[in-house]
């Protein structure tokens, strides 16, 4: 099957070249749409379920939290569930088994959520957190007023009510988040003495300013021949709005009773859970932009960097806004990087191919077949959703090596094959010696790559955190290998013979014939005349045959290297120490202190100033962002 596969690509090289080139551009289309990230996304798919209520800790996971653990008990493909309960608030994770698609897990989630919520208690929100992921952390910006004219209450209502809403409509952005500042609220301080003496109860207050703000709709009146819509409109505008809601009558006098009459009404900041810090000069308002699941880390940035930029403009007079965290020069160094190594690993097989083969023409065929292979592996990449990031690109750094083998093998089998032509008088036509000696190596060359492909197999046994990290890079390196092994028995027959010349050109002038003799023809060094094997097997036969003269030694001195190094307390192996995740030199720390329990708000903020403002001392530090809470 493989010879009749050598056969027509040797004959039919229009058709492969036709095909190999549609297969490139898919690649390069692939390369430019496939989604980027630094690293793999190593979450679990999970849906979070947010409850919100006012009510202590305790009181929460007895009404609350436990109730919605119980009804996610029995929700398909369910792993595990975990729930914490904190004042005002509870977290439900619904975890899920690896591969589950996340968007069935919510529609799931969902229904099993419908049911328990009329017996939840009544004043207790609750909904989905949004289709994001652990690393959805992509973008961090805050708000600064260098001038004092805005004060956190309206730095926090810009955030809130503009620029949230410009940033979370881009696509891609699955949640913008704000932190710090106060969140204004109408305040209504009630006077206790008052409601005594007016005999009015708090609880008929509360229900009279909520009745009051609301519209309300009447029917039609109809004049001179025209219908005029009824509506009485008492949505709270202002302060006074809600100090002239009428809450009871006075019983001596039998005047109405306002809320004036009661209490105060200001505005003021709602109860705070959490504070943001910027470089140690202060409190401040920022916001998180965290990116849905499934998309391009980088595309969902650039988006965002351009809205802002956009918005800056608009913004009221000496309010800026300050990046704090951006995700995209850790993503954008990472790949740059691994396209470095990459082309300087073809770099340095080109050139060791060309040293050591000493034959442009039969050079040009594995240089070619590399950089081929390794856009065509994209589409596969594309195709399953892989993302490009230091995992998946590094299985492709790891196989360009092994990539080259098939090549070199058929470029020494048909040197061979050529050179004993050659000496029996070159009968025939040496297009059927090329293929003829393609033939013979390439079924074994096919299936060698075929068997490391195999090696990287039980990569994809492993589970969770570990077969998330590394399965991409067993996927790339096993495409390439495949696509190697394909294109050793397809492209590497036709171009073979595309550039393989026997008789050399004779135009003038006569240095540009040698100069293209020497490249497209070149001559065909045997192992004993080549200017580079011939010293190498110089030194290379001595050893060998050393080895062979004492072969128990060798065999031990090779068991005590492996013993000695993995000796316990003296092996080097436990010396090299491990790490879970590769070392990236991201350029942003991530530094987590932890408080005891109890601290207040403004406690919380006083230290996190101070600690921001220690870092930011040194001299390396350009930026702090603090968060508490």
């Amino acid at each position: 099957m493989i010879n009749k596969v050598i056969d027509f690509c040797a004959n039919n090289r229009f058709i492969v070249f036709l095909l190999v080139g549609a297969a490139v551009a898919a690649g390069v289309y692939s390369m430019r749409h496939i989604t980027l990230d630094a690293i793999p996304d190593l979450s679990d798919t999970q849906v979070i379920i947010y409850s919100k209520w006012d009510r202590s800790p305790d009181i929460i996971e007895d009404q609350v939290t436990y109730p919605l653990i119980t009804a996610m008990l029995g929700v398909p493909k369910v792993k595990d569930i975990r729930g914490f309960s904190d004042f005002g608030y509870s977290f439900v994770y619904v975890i899920f088994e690896d591969g589950t698609d996340i968007y069935w897990a919510r529609s799931r989630t969902l229904e099993y959520l419908n049911n328990i919520l009329p017996k939840l208690p009544r004043e207790v929100q609750v909904e989905l957190a949004r289709d994001e992921t652990a690393i959805g952390w992509v973008f961090e910006y805050a708000l600064v007023d260098k001038t004092g004219k805005h004060d956190l209450a309206e730095l926090r209502s810009i955030q809130d009510w503009f620029l949230k809403y410009e940033i979370q409509s881009l696509p891609g952005v699955a949640e913008v988040a704000p932190v710090g500042g106060f969140v204004r609220q109408y305040q209504v301080n009630l006077d206790p003495n008052a409601l005594v003496s007016y005999k009015i109860p708090m609880d008929k207050v509360m229900n009279a300013i909520r009745e009051s703000n609301n519209d309300v709709g009447g029917r039609l009146v109809e004049f001179s021949g025209r219908e005029y819509m009824v509506r009485g409109r008492g949505y709270v505008k202002s302060l006074s709005d809600i100090e002239n809601v009428v809450v009871g009558t006075n019983e001596m006098t039998g005047t109405p009773v306002l809320v004036k009459n009661l209490g105060k009404v200001v505005l003021g900041p709602d109860i705070r859970r959490g504070v943001a810090e910027l470089d140690g000069e202060g409190e401040t308002v920022g916001a998180i932009v965290i990116m849905r699941y499934g998309e391009n880390a980088l595309k969902v940035i650039d988006r965002v960097k351009a809205k802002l930029a956009e918005i800056a403009p608009n913004l009221p007079k000496g309010v800026e806004i300050v990046t704090t965290y951006d995700r995209a020069d850790l993503i954008r160094r990472s790949i740059e990087t691994l396209k470095h190594t990459l082309t300087e690993e073809l770099i340095i097989v080109s050139l060791v191919i060309l040293i050591f083969l000493w034959h442009i023409p039969s050079a040009i065929i594995p240089i070619i077949t590399i950089p081929v292979a390794v856009i065509i592996s994209f589409i596969p990449m594309y195709e399953m959703n892989l993302t490009a990031n230091i995992m998946s690109l590094g299985g492709i750094a790891i196989a360009v090596g092994a990539m080259v083998d098939a090549a070199i093998v058929v470029v020494e089998q048909t040197h061979k094959k050529l050179e004993h032509w050659g000496a029996e008088g070159r009968p025939g036509d040496f297009k059927n010696v090329v293929i003829g000696a393609v033939k013979e190596v390439g079924g074994p060359s096919f299936f060698a790559l075929l068997v490391i492909a195999v090696s990287f197999m039980p990569i994809f046994t492993l589970e969770a955190q570990e077969g998330r990290l590394f399965k991409p890079l067993a996927f790339t390196k096993n495409f390439c290998m495949i696509i190697a092994a394909v294109l050793a028995i397809t492209l590497d027959p036709a171009i073979r013979l595309l550039f393989t010349r026997m008789k050399n050109f004779s135009f003038r002038p006569r240095f540009l014939a040698r100069v293209a003799n020497a490249v497209l023809v070149g001559k065909i060094h045997s192992e004993e005349n080549h200017p580079i094997s011939r010293p190498l097997m110089r030194i290379y036969h001595p050893a060998v045959e050393f080895v062979l003269r004492h072969q128990w030694s060798t065999i031990a001195a090779a068991f005590l290297v492996v013993a000695v190094t993995f000796a316990p307390h003296i092996g080097v192996f436990e010396k090299i120490g491990s790490e879970f995740m590769p070392p990236l030199d991201e350029g942003s720390l991530l530094y987590m202190p932890t408080t005891v329990p109890g601290i207040s708000v403004t406690e919380a903020q006083r230290v996190l100033q101070i600690q921001d403002k220690i870092l930011k001392s040194f001299p390396e530090v350009e930026r702090v962002f603090g968060k508490a809470g």
